[in-house]
């Protein structure tokens, strides 16, 4: 999730997309008049962007000059340099490309116009004999060949002596103006390009000039007409700059296949309407972590050969590797084996707060089976549901999959013994910047640990203590360790809470700064109360103003503003509050939901944000899903169809229903994105290489337009057109774990939906009454009485809960009592397998335990149904 910067001996990033099917309203600025300045940010007054070095200390503007320091000593001039891609060259048309440089002590500089990737064809090229004075280099040639992705490189290697390098007034004059840019955006009827559930809504938008009501169609893939109806006009939508009409065919619930709804002369890409969307989702949401692994072989069996590569950066040549890293010079004196993890996004880095949220959000996925209605205690995220090479042994493969992550984390911990001990580094990547496309076992940069962080260190006291519950009942060792991280962790935070990530540490990877971190520490002291049930973390929470405040912004939440990990928690997961607060915090994430409802209504094509630019921002696809999740978190805790009608819905913008007619998850619509910026999938460059995997959300529009792809191309745009498929656009089209966990989440939550019918009233109620630990705290007793609250009497029973830690059932009575990692299921044995209408029944059981908080369950089933707390 960072800009990416190019070197020498790597292909450049940028391309241009098809200039056809203009969108109704559509708003772009004219091109301009004379032709442009093919140099972006050529006098530095807008910082280092969209400039790049390798081979060089840190880039960065000083005096308003961009300056790099280079070493002595370097073999050729070209292994050391400054950049700048995306140029275009038309054959035969004349440029004047001028620079000022200084070089101190003094040294050539040669700035070569270029192909960008192999054979890396020179078209034009000058040195300099820079000195410490400044001087004006000048000159004009003619293009020999046409290119729309030519690379500038001012060649600053193959000096004996160091030398810092300066460069001002960067300009590259001539050729053409660019075309403007016109998005394709296919039919004006905008769907969910997958389809819809048959018990749930079903809308779409239309763009149109027409201001009266419309008539619609939904049609068989036979062309036959299944339902009819007239739409309803929504004005101007302020995202989109559109006039635009809404349909809602909800009232259709039959299943079918290639299904599209005809309006305005306009027929919709086909979707289908079924129960089982999203179950291929899942998978592939999921399987998009095991594919940005590091540190392992990717298994093409498992994935496909296209995305088979070899494990990187394990001290492989040319990798410098991750297994013995040294800290940035001046940050410590000790080298750290932090080999794993998932590579973060289209960038080879490794960053913990990003990872932090992202396990979260894995671990979440599989803690929600054990507490909410629909997710059926686990069954589909279970060991041998998902393609990763730890399947079948014994563990739910979500969690496989999160531990990967959590083994990466748990390295990053500063060692007993130094400076900061129990803290978090803040991130480990390449020391310079890396072009793309480039596979993890290619990367030859040095990789360095960056300094710790009061927000790192949070990160992982947060995820590692929701590993030690979700772990305890299938791996006990591997809990405790994260128990004891965790607890490490924090203790270490409150003792350093102000160090903050600096937001000048960019090159080589993203700066991930933070400097408030009061919602870190509310997090953590969540999920470390929800694990151990100490009061010590209760009053800390507590204490924390998040605890009372407003923690669901209209906008979402996302890696820098947590403290809705923690309310979502508290709300979801069995703990020891008293009821009346545990109402509280439940009505906040309802109030919450509530608001996401409203904002869904307001906006014509249906998500759960404003339609202003600044609710389009990077990532911001992953933070309109954070406010499904929400929506959907309400609907587990109410059983309030509406609630998860809002999280359907929300999906439907990201599979297409928006201005672009885009599908932004890659594999799934008729036209989904397909070329996300990563360096691992660089198809778009170099054909040799996939399209990044099916389940790969892309960041969505940007109306900051942060890149300058993005900003040359899509100047002007209303908000929701500020997003461009294309690799060289960081800023609206990366890939990044954190948007990919809340699919997942989301895409999980739809599976378990299947038909989204309504939901039944519940035919029981069951008192769970945990009479406490035994002395010693070793085990506890507990028992379970279950009502018949229906109209029917009930001829045999299965009731089924979770627990929330490490318990175990040691003996049971009146029942038949088995137990499968944390889920309990018990069975009626044959004199009391009859519950008549108002009739009860009772069992028992005593468990052992480990230690940790084991709070009665807050969801027991009878036969498939959630019965309600009495």
């Amino acid at each position: 999730m960072t800009p990416s910067r190019r070197r020498l001996a790597v292909l450049a990033a940028a391309t241009t997309v098809a200039l056809v099917g203009a969108s109704a309203g559509t708003a772009f600025a004219d091109p301009p008049a004379d032709p442009p300045e093919q140099i972006r940010n050529g006098d530095f007054s807008d910082g280092s962007s969209p400039w790049f070095s390798y081979g060089t200390n840190s880039l960065g503007v000083v005096d308003g000059q961009l300056c790099a320091t280079v070493t002595g000593g370097l073999a050729n001039p070209w292994d050391a340099g400054i950049g700048h891609d995306a140029l275009p060259l038309i054959a035969g048309a004349e440029y004047t490309l001028g620079f000022d440089v200084t070089a101190t002590p003094g040294g050539a500089v040669t700035a070569v116009l270029q192909l960008g990737s192999e054979p890396y064809t020179g078209y034009y090229s000058v040195t300099a004999a820079a000195t410490p004075t400044q001087q004006r280099v000048e000159r004009t040639f003619v293009a020999p060949n046409d290119d729309d992705r030519a690379q500038l490189i001012f060649q600053v290697g193959g000096s004996a002596e160091a030398q810092t390098i300066c460069l001002d007034n960067v300009s590259l004059r001539g050729g053409n103006p660019r075309e403007p840019y016109v998005p394709d955006t296919g039919p004006r009827v905008r769907v969910n390009q997958v389809g819809y559930l048959p018990g749930g809504p079903k809308n779409a938008t239309i763009v149109t000039e027409a201001t009266e009501a419309l008539p619609w169609q939904l049609q068989a893939a036979s062309g036959a007409v299944l339902a009819q109806g007239t739409t309803t006009p929504r004005g101007i939508d302020p995202a989109s700059a559109e006039n635009v009409h809404s349909v809602d065919f909800s009232a259709y619930r039959t299943p079918g296949r290639g299904l599209t709804l005809a309006v305005d002369g306009e027929i919709s890409h086909p979707f289908d309407i079924s129960g089982t969307l999203y179950d291929q989702l899942r998978s592939d949401a999921l399987q998009f972590f095991y594919i940005q692994r590091s540190g392992i072989a990717i298994d093409g069996d498992l994935v496909g050969e296209e995305y088979a590569r070899p494990a990187g950066h394990l001290d492989v040549p040319p990798n410098q590797g991750d297994t013995d890293v040294p800290c940035q010079p001046g940050v410590c004196d000790y080298r750290l084996d932090v080999r794993g993890g998932w590579y973060d996004a289209g960038d080879h880095g490794k960053y913990v707060v990003n990872g932090g949220i992202a396990t979260y959000q894995l671990l979440s996925t599989f803690e929600r089976t054990k507490n909410a209605a629909t997710a059926g205690f686990g069954a589909a995220l279970g060991d041998g549901t998902l393609r990763v090479p730890e399947r079948d042994n014994g563990v739910p493969d979500v969690l496989d999959e999160a531990r990967w992550e959590l083994e990466f984390l748990l390295r990053m911990q500063v060692p007993a013994g130094n400076p900061l001990a129990g803290m978090a580094h803040h991130k480990i990547h390449d020391r310079n910047w890396t072009g793309l496309p480039l596979q993890p076992e290619d990367d030859d940069e040095l990789r360095e640990l960056h300094p710790p962080s009061t927000a790192a260190t949070l990160n992982l006291a947060a995820v590692a203590a929701q590993c030690a519950r979700l772990f305890a009942p299938y791996d006990t060792a591997f809990a405790q360790r994260c128990g004891t991280a965790a607890k490490t962790a924090y203790t270490a935070a409150k003792a350093n809470p102000t160090r903050y990530a600096s937001p000048t540490d960019g090159n080589g990877g993203g700066a991930y700064s933070d400097d408030d971190v009061t919602d870190e520490f509310y997090w953590a002291a969540v999920e470390l109360y929800l694990t151990t049930g100490e009061r010590t973390y209760l009053t800390d929470l507590t204490a924390s103003p998040h605890h009372t405040g407003d923690v669901f912004d209209v906008r979402g939440f996302a890696w820098p503003s947590v403290a809705a990990l923690g309310r979502l928690d508290l709300a979801t997961v069995p703990n020891g509050l008293p009821a009346a607060e545990l109402t509280r915090i439940r009505a906040s994430v309802t109030a919450a939901a509530d608001d996401y409802l409203a904002e869904i209504g307001r906006q014509a094509y249906g998500l759960p944000m404003p339609g202003d630019p600044g609710s389009y921002f990077w990532g911001g696809n992953g933070n309109v899903i954070n406010n499904a999740i929400v929506l959907a978190t309400a609907f587990d805790l109410t059983r309030e169809e509406r609630y998860r009608d809002g999280a359907v819905q929300t999906m439907d913008y990201i599979l297409g229903r928006n201005a672009l007619n885009i599908s932004y998850v890659t594999g799934w619509g008729e036209h989904a994105a397909k070329n996300q910026h990563s360096r691992i999938f660089g198809n778009q460059l170099d054909p040799s290489l996939p399209n990044p995997p099916a389940g790969s959300l892309a960041g969505g529009p940007n109306a900051a337009l942060q890149d300058p792809f993005a900003e040359q191309l899509l100047a002007g745009c209303a908000p929701m057109f500020c997003y461009v498929d294309d690799i060289a656009s960081y800023a609206t089209n990366e890939v990044a774990i954190n948007w990919n966990s809340a699919l997942a989440w989301l895409a999980s939550f739809l599976a378990d939906q299947g038909d989204a019918a309504a939901v039944p009233a519940p035919t029981c109620a069951v008192t769970y009454t945990n009479y406490g630990h035994w002395q010693g705290g070793t085990g506890f007793t507990a028992q379970v009485t279950i009502r018949n609250t229906g109209t029917a009497t009930v001829n045999g029973w299965t009731a089924r809960f979770a627990f929330t830690g490490d318990a175990k059932v040691r003996e049971a009575w009146m029942a038949d009592v088995t137990q499968s990692g944390a889920t309990v299921t018990a069975k009626n044995e044959s004199y009391n397998a009859r519950i008549n209408p108002g009739g009860t029944v009772t069992f028992g059981f005593n468990a052992t335990t480990g230690g940790g908080a084991n709070p009665s369950s807050g969801l027991v089933t009878v036969n498939g149904g959630a019965c309600a707390a009495s």
